[in-house]
């Protein structure tokens, strides 16, 4: 009798999304602060858009070239292209991407780290009449204050968050694996270090050389004492190879993993012009 083979479970966390190759990316999402920003300037070209519209409306009503009656119907059409109409059709035909968003180097894209579409604009627009421009945005200050994402009201309702597109180059690495260490990296077992040890060792392993022996050995015991926690197998060789080792290996980690990154914002780039897109519409 055969057994059943065991399934494989993937830890994903909150800010990373699983690829058809069950990979997990670390993305990042935009920040309150930017997010309000890139909403600021959105909602500024809106009401310059209101304004301009309203002016125009004003001089067809003084000239008599349409009637009085119409004047009303005609303010409630430029309300509604410019909050609805109008963000609807930018972020469908750009794949999540308005003026105020590539201002801040943002993207709206799904939950699912794929390009958005029309339905997800559609109603993060329907939504963002209320919450933007009915309550001058203060329920999606709210909203998006308690959210991981920073996500507001509409982006719950749509299934979308805003992603960062521009994320900074990794600086080149001082050293690669040492050659000791080399066979025990292709098996070595490194878990997410917590973000503070993880600049403590990296800043180490940069600046190393240039410490007093006596203090460099100190440092680097108590290092890998607090680093081999999270590491598996924990190989045989000093404290400062060890150390080595393990940034070289997440530094590699990393460098896949932002290529992915890479090349998943290029295939939504692609999409915005037409190309065949790396993410099919669900």
């Amino acid at each position: 009798m055969t057994q059943a083979p065991t399934p494989i479970v993937v830890d994903v966390r909150q800010d990373e999304i699983l690829t058809g190759e069950a990979v997990a990316l670390d993305v990042q999402p935009i920040g309150f602060f930017l997010r309000a920003l890139g909403c600021l300037i959105d909602v500024t070209l809106g009401i310059g858009m209101l304004v301009l519209f309203g002016l125009v409306a004003s001089w067809l009503l003084g000239s008599n070239i349409v009637d009085s009656a119409v004047f009303p119907i005609m303010l409630v059409v430029g309300l509604v292209l410019v909050t609805v109409v109008l963000p609807t059709v930018v972020e469908t035909a750009t794949r999540g991407r308005s003026l105020g968003k590539l201002a801040v180097g943002g993207r709206i894209v799904r939950s699912d780290g794929g390009a958005s579409g029309f339905r997800q604009a559609f109603i993060r627009a329907l939504v963002g009449v209320f919450e933007i421009w009915f309550t001058a945005g203060a329920v999606a200050a709210i909203v998006g204050a308690f959210t991981p994402r920073s996500q507001r009201l509409g982006d719950l309702l749509a299934g979308t968050y805003s992603e960062r597109t521009r994320t900074p180059a990794l600086p080149n690495a001082p050293h690669g694996v040492p050659p000791a260490l080399v066979p025990w990296s292709g098996v070595a077992d490194v878990a997410r270090l917590p973000d503070r040890l993880a600049r403590r060792t990296a800043q180490f392993v940069s600046h190393a050389e240039s410490m007093e022996p006596s203090a460099r050995t100190r440092v680097a015991t108590s290092l890998a004492l607090e680093v081999r926690v999270f590491v598996s197998p924990v190989p045989a060789v000093d404290p400062e190879t060890f150390l080595r080792g393990v940034v070289a290996v997440r530094r590699s980690r990393e460098v896949r993993a932002l290529g992915l990154e890479a090349q998943r914002v290029a295939a939504l780039t692609a999409g915005a012009t037409g190309a065949p897109r790396g993410f099919p519409q669900r």
